[in-house]
């Protein structure tokens, strides 16, 4: 059922390592961000030692409200609730740049430009996920100075994301302000990109362009089936 993700390699040459704190915190968004199967309970004390030493003090509290949750909830439950949030809401899905630029040009090369920062730093994710996929980006952050530039240029579709969670109620939106946390908190042209995207919805496909959005957002199946 769940997504089958393989390990990240390690970036080859000598680079200025990410901070352990920083680190852990982008890792463990990302283990806590992708679908919640039986490993993920069977490790929750693990996940709870490493929430308890993120930092900042936001961080930290975000994690600790989403775990507790997440103890308290059956994971049939937590499963099913993750696939109504992700996957049947466009506002909510985990790929940055669809709220923003929806089935548009605009998003291919936003994609092209994820993608190339990956390869430049040597990271060489599989082909399973596209490349602004958030638990794949946190990966990378968490393993190169390159990434938490790289969330940075991603502000406002962080931002969005966060304010779509929080609409919905979900228990998920700790996950991305526990992100956000550690970031510059949105700048004004990022708000107005934010209003904006939340006033109009994910641009519809441009005539003439191959789509860009996942499958399930196309054949509006969600992620029912799951690799």
């Amino acid at each position: 059922m769940g997504r089958a993700r393989r390990r990240p390699p390690p970036l080859p040459g000598r680079r200025r390592p990410v901070s352990d704190r920083a680190g852990q915190t982008y890792k463990l968004a990302s283990v806590l961000l992708q679908y919640p199967t039986m490993a993920l309970f069977e490790g929750l004390d693990r996940l709870d030692a490493a929430a308890s030493e993120t930092r900042p003090k936001a961080s930290r509290e975000a994690f600790e409200r989403f775990l507790g949750w997440l103890r308290a909830t059956p994971q049939t439950e937590v499963a099913q609730h993750y696939v109504e949030t992700f996957d049947l809401r466009r506002r909510c899905a985990l790929y940055l740049t669809y709220a923003r630029h929806g089935d548009t040009r605009k998003r291919g090369m936003a994609l092209l430009a994820i993608k190339t920062a990956y390869r430049v730093a040597g990271f060489a994710p599989s082909d399973d996920e596209l490349p602004d996929y958030l638990p794949l980006v946190l990966d990378f952050a968490a393993l190169a100075p390159d990434g938490g530039r790289l969330l940075r240029r991603h502000r406002a579709d962080l931002e969005l994301l966060r304010t779509a969670l929080h609409d919905a109620g979900t228990p998920y939106a700790d996950l991305v302000e526990a992100v956000c946390a550690r970031l510059p908190r949105p700048g004004r042209r990022d708000l107005a990109l934010v209003r904006r995207a939340r006033e109009q919805g994910p641009p519809e496909e441009e005539v003439g362009l191959a789509p860009f959005a996942p499958p399930e957002y196309l054949d509006g199946t969600g992620a029912g089936a799951r690799r």
